[in-house]
């Protein structure tokens, strides 16, 4: 890196690591997390569900491919921040880039810091839990630093969907990216999909409008009387940052829906529809970051390896009766999905899209698709 500037990236608890600043140079605060994904970096740091989260990747070596506007999850909102062991810069080779990674950091605005003892960290974090930080570049006072990282509020009971969600809503008609990515085949007969944006993946829609349904975006807090007189065929709650139990808007508005339209539900959307359906939700120490974990098809029997991104958790014993949980994860058998079948909804906690990530949840987009065709000769 050419013109490095020294940075910090300080913890609540006094753990300091030093490093040179990456992307913004200035400052970034949020719950330091760790991902454990060896690619995607780009995704990740575009994904608003990680809004409020400063982001260290363990794999060692982070930017050699250049990032590409092809891959962002959203133009607006992404990760606070970056930690990195090694970035490459000058040096990125991919035929679809068109910046470095720094530099795409840069233009988002998001502070980062490279040459930090990641491994180091993340074994921090493991053992101790995901811990309030802050990087800077211009301040590089640790008793400052300190003060104000413990200052700084806690992930539980922020709600941050609000933040991240659209202002208005729009129509999906889908984009040149994801007709590429689906080889471009579309399903003839289309279904209108009300999606709640609690802070939406480009990947997602993506993926909603290439199964053949037609999406339409609603802000985070739009009264579901107002979604219900579109008439949709179905309702789709996004994934998104902070605390479901915050979020008392949505679930009230999730507890209207159930029963009346077939609904899918991912990431925070899954939680919400737990909340919803009478269950409770809890925050794990360090959370589930990355694109590797197992998870268990409780139906199939199938282990998915899948993409996952959040800190909270549907606690299994609060579930109601007839919602039964329908996916398992295997590194620490925790809730991934919830199937109520006689409310024609389902979830799961991690992210189907693949962006980034393996391919072996997509077909779930095909099986939300399949409850709307299924619920209309209901009707």
């Amino acid at each position: 890196m050419k013109d490095t500037i020294p940075a910090c990236l300080m913890l609540d608890d006094g753990t300091c690591f030093e490093g040179a600043a990456l992307g913004a140079k200035q400052e970034s605060v949020g719950e330091v997390v760790f991902a454990t994904g060896m690619v995607g970096y780009q995704e990740t740091v575009t994904d608003p569900s990680y809004h409020g989260q400063i982001v260290t990747f363990t794999a060692a070596h982070i930017g050699n491919y250049g990032s590409t506007p092809l891959d962002d999850q959203s133009m607006f909102f992404g990760a606070s921040g970056v930690v990195v062991h090694d970035v490459t810069t000058a040096d990125y080779s991919n035929w679809r880039a068109e910046q470095s990674f720094d530099e795409k950091l840069e233009r988002m605005g998001i502070t980062g810091i490279a040459g930090v003892d990641t491994r180091a960290l993340t074994l921090h974090l493991r053992e101790h839990g995901a811990r309030n930080g802050i990087i800077s570049a211009v301040d590089r006072d640790k008793a400052s630093l300190l003060r104000r990282a413990r200052e700084l509020p806690s992930m539980e009971g922020l709600d941050l969907a609000s933040r991240v969600t659209t202002e208005e809503k729009y129509l999906f008609a889908g984009t040149e990216a994801g007709e590429n990515a689906q080889g471009g085949k579309q399903k003839q007969k289309r279904y209108h999909v009300a999606v709640y944006d609690f802070g939406i993946k480009q990947a997602i829609l993506e993926n909603l409008a290439t199964s053949g349904t037609t999406p339409t975006v609603w802000p985070a807090t739009t009264p579901v009387e107002e979604v219900l007189q579109s008439n949709p065929h179905g309702v789709f709650l996004s994934n998104g940052p902070g605390d479901p139990a915050a979020c008392g808007y949505a679930v009230a508005n999730v507890k209207k829906l159930v029963g009346k339209v077939p609904v899918f539900g991912i990431c925070l959307g899954h939680q919400l529809l737990a909340t919803a359906l009478g269950a409770k939700t809890y925050k794990l120490k360090f959370g589930h970051h990355g694109i590797n974990h197992p998870v268990k098809d409780m139906d199939s029997g199938r282990v998915l390896i899948t993409s996952q991104n959040h800190g909270f958790c549907v606690d299994p014993d609060t579930l109601p009766a007839g919602v039964r949980v329908s996916h398992w994860n295997l590194n620490d058998n925790t809730v991934e999905g919830l199937v109520a079948d006689n409310l024609m909804a389902f979830s799961v906690q991690f992210h189907p899209e693949a962006a980034p990530g393996p391919n072996d949840a997509l077909h779930l987009f095909s099986r939300f698709r399949n409850l709307m065709e299924s619920a209309q000769s209901l009707f």
